[in-house]
């Protein structure tokens, strides 16, 4: 588990761009289980190099899009075990990824985007990525 003072700015970063954080599974579950409409989740993550481009590209992606998702919410990997473990239940049958990204449409999951998917790419390019997924499934 890392440390709450470690975790808080990266947190907020998607907070203060209006997700909901989801710390426990029955909070998940209220989220996504039979859920209509489309819900953005963000698994988040204190690794620099992906999650430093993942938060501000996700951001760019909402501030851009004409299309955005009903719902934006987010689990921490590394803090919230419950939430990740029951968000990671949805996500299959992908593996557990970290940061990732998923689209959920009518309670079913349309997109994921893995960590190997976020490495190595800009905020931009995550961003004009998310705006396509959007466009085609919001």
């Amino acid at each position: 588990m890392y440390p709450e003072p470690l975790v808080a700015p990266m947190r907020q970063e998607l907070t203060v761009a209006g997700f909901k954080e989801l710390k426990t599974a029955a909070e998940v579950d209220q989220e996504l289980k039979d859920h209509k409409g489309t819900t953005l989740l963000v698994i988040n993550s204190v690794c620099g190099c992906a999650a430093g481009a993942a938060r501000p590209g996700i951001k760019w992606a909402i501030q851009h899009s004409a299309k955005k998702p009903n719902s934006l919410t987010t689990v921490f990997a590394g803090v919230d075990k419950e939430a990740v473990a029951k968000a990671r239940e949805y996500t299959l049958p992908y593996p557990p990824s970290s940061p990732s990204i998923a689209l959920f449409k009518d309670g079913e999951l349309v997109h994921f985007v893995e960590r190997h998917h976020i490495e190595g790419r800009n905020a931009q390019m995550i961003g004009e990525h998310l705006v396509e997924v959007f466009d085609e499934f919001c």
